[in-house]
């Protein structure tokens, strides 16, 4: 998948532990400026991406090109890990046969991810993960 114009956007669960500590390393490693991130359960959030349902996001992955090509599920993945030049593996995910499978495994992740994010950390849900540092989220009730 070809990519388009930078920066790309990634909407991301900011109440996911593990989704918090993917962008937390993207940041860190995002050295020329690649990317954003925009926390869907921020407050204003719908008033600045009208054109972004929050509640598919939600359901799955989204990020955007400053061109406007919206990308999905794994695709994010791929393009947000190949923005910061690592994790080039990640493009065997999207070759056709293996596509299908790496899909159904995202889409179990993505409907499980709290649990899955308990099992791994003891936290299925935090409050503002996104501006702790690691080790300092808090359960939400």
């Amino acid at each position: 998948m070809k990519s388009g114009v930078f920066p790309l956007t990634m909407y991301f669960d900011g109440i996911c532990p593990l989704c918090v500590a993917e962008v937390k390393q993207l940041r860190t490693l995002d050295a020329d400026g690649n990317l954003r991130f925009e926390d869907i359960h921020a407050q204003d959030f719908i008033n600045r991406y009208p054109h972004i349902n929050r509640e598919a996001v939600n359901r799955v992955l989204h990020a955007e090109y400053a061109d406007g090509r919206l990308l999905l599920g794994l695709d994010v993945t791929q393009h947000v890990w190949r923005a910061v030049d690592k994790n080039h593996w990640l493009a065997l995910l999207r070759w056709p046969i293996i596509r299908w499978f790496a899909d159904m495994v995202y889409w179990i992740f993505a409907r499980y991810r709290y649990s899955i994010s308990y099992l791994l950390t003891g936290i299925r849900r935090c409050d503002s993960c996104a501006i702790k540092l690691p080790g300092e989220y808090q359960e939400k009730p």
